[in-house]
């Protein structure tokens, strides 16, 4: 079987209003937080990779597309809704800023189920699930799309309903892998 390819996003585009700093630049272990996402995502061998966010953002110049919000303040519904659109291959591993202790092994994971069951694959952990650290198959555009239109940009919401419509392949985490969900708001969650 030939290898499926795919792309990636960093979702960058947040408003950082807890931080009062643009995350993208928040130092974590002295490197930028961007570019300890970039490097998660370049382990996993994306064919492309995207950035959703500001154009004057601190990755600005580091060569890669940065994709604008094709529906404007709705949240990180409208980046994803962006990079689905603008990607041309079969499956999209979303990546937040703001979850630093995340592992390309993991995300590895959730492409390997993905492309073996033909669906995206979010990670729930109890009953809410983690939509920023996942893999979206081009399957759920639509989806996307209708709830933006809709006016609730939850993605809790828009994930229940994708499981509902079974678009969404939900991936238990186990405890050891909660702990990659971790993310940083505000300047106390910075280790």
């Amino acid at each position: 079987m030939a290898k499926q390819s795919f792309d990636a996003v960093l979702l960058a585009g947040g408003k950082s209003t807890r931080m009062g700093t643009d995350k993208a630049g928040v130092l974590i272990q002295g490197q930028p937080l961007w570019r300890r996402q970039l490097a998660t995502l370049r382990a996993l061998g994306p064919d492309e990779i995207f950035i959703s966010g500001r154009d004057s953002g601190p990755y600005a110049g580091e060569g890669l597309e940065i994709l604008k919000d094709l529906s404007v303040e709705r949240g990180p519904l409208s980046g994803l809704e962006s990079a689905l659109v603008r990607t041309k291959k079969p499956y999209l591993v979303v990546l937040a800023i703001d979850l630093p202790a995340m592992r390309p092994d993991f995300l590895a994971r959730l492409v390997k189920v993905a492309i073996s069951r033909g669906r995206s694959v979010v990670p729930r952990d109890g009953e809410s699930f983690e939509p920023l650290a996942a893999v979206y198959s081009g399957a759920i555009c639509g989806l996307v799309v209708e709830r933006l239109q809709s006016g609730d940009y939850s993605l809790q919401n828009f994930i229940r309903r994708a499981v509902e419509l079974d678009l969404v392949l939900p991936y238990p985490l186990s405890p050891e892998e909660q702990p990659l969900f971790r993310n940083v708001n505000e300047p106390g969650d910075l280790y």
